[in-house]
């Protein structure tokens, strides 16, 4: 079980790899926090930290990309 849970981890953090050049182009990164009972935790960095349209990079960008890849993760929630 742990095997699988560390790959999953590594695969959401090789989909975010391809989110963030996006978000480098307007100064910002996100990084993983935690992966729990189908949460993703992200912490905005950069100029997405104070951005006020985070959220709905959060909600429309990142969260469809990522549930598409991956259909255990019910939410993604910035921290």
């Amino acid at each position: 079980m742990a095997v699988v849970v560390k790959f999953m981890l590594q695969e959401i953090e090789q989909a975010l790899n391809e989110i963030r050049p996006a978000l480098a182009m307007h100064a910002g990164d996100v990084e993983f926090v935690s992966f729990e009972n189908g949460i993703l935790s992200l912490r905005f960095l950069g100029l997405c930290s104070s951005c006020p349209l985070s959220q709905m990079t959060l909600k429309m960008g990142i969260e469809v990309h990522l549930q598409q890849r991956f259909p255990d993760i019910k939410k993604v929630e910035a921290v």
